[in-house]
């Protein structure tokens, strides 16, 4: 069977984890195709990311659908459209129906800034600080129905400091999901991270829990 190779990857924002996928596919260390960027903010900056590097951008607006089952349709069919073997979601702000989600189930990926299962959904960073975590950090998941709830893949830990605040903890994690989710892509392309139906593999053994990346090692501590 053919290993995945063609990427859709979805934003509402600045497109920061979209481009540390580029950046990784120019230095030849991420083997796939970004075949197409799907937004659903017009004037979201990672659309601009996207056209700099010759890749097809779609804009699916909320605004734009009566309803969220034709919203969720469109963005079905613009997955379709671009062939995507994977699709990342990569600062996506909507939240997707359970039809769409459960068709691509297995395909689906999201990075979420926190140590899932703890602050799922917004404002993370201050939660963490509110509630004076030494620890803080980022998840990449596979997407299921239940929000920020499908299986965690990978985790990168970030040291929360006396003196963080909201932006610079933020910055912080978001410097380890720049690494993250473009390694979590390279498993699934060399095969190493798979779906089985029900629960992720990794080197053909069931991911029972997620592979820890600690705020002390360097990226060539993971696998």
């Amino acid at each position: 069977m053919a290993l995945p190779s063609r990427l859709v990857v979805m934003i509402s924002g600045n497109g920061s984890n979209l481009q540390a996928m580029l950046d990784a596919c120019g230095r030849g260390e991420l083997a796939v195709e970004i075949g197409g960027v799907i937004s659903d903010m017009p004037d979201a900056y990672g659309l601009q990311r996207a056209r700099q590097a010759g890749v097809p951008t779609t804009v699916v607006a909320r605004k734009d659908y009566p309803d969220r089952e034709r919203f969720d349709r469109q963005i079905s069919q613009s997955i379709d459209t671009y062939g995507a073997d994977v699709v990342a979601l990569a600062g996506f702000m909507r939240i997707l129906g359970t039809e769409l989600v459960e068709r691509f189930r297995g395909r689906m990926l999201n990075i979420h800034p926190s140590l899932l299962p703890r602050y799922r959904g917004l404002h993370t960073h201050r939660r963490a600080l509110e509630n004076r975590d030494t620890v803080h950090g980022a998840s990449v998941h596979y997407v299921t129905s239940e929000l920020d709830g499908g299986p965690v893949i990978v985790q990168a830990e970030v040291t929360v400091m006396p003196d963080d605040d909201e932006a610079s903890l933020s910055a912080r994690v978001q410097q380890r999901e720049h690494i993250i989710y473009p390694r979590v892509i390279k498993w699934i392309s060399e095969g190493r991270l798979a779906w089985t139906g029900t629960k992720p593999t990794f080197d053909g053994r069931a991911l029972e829990r997620p592979i820890i990346w600690n705020s002390r090692s360097g990226p060539e501590s993971l696998p």
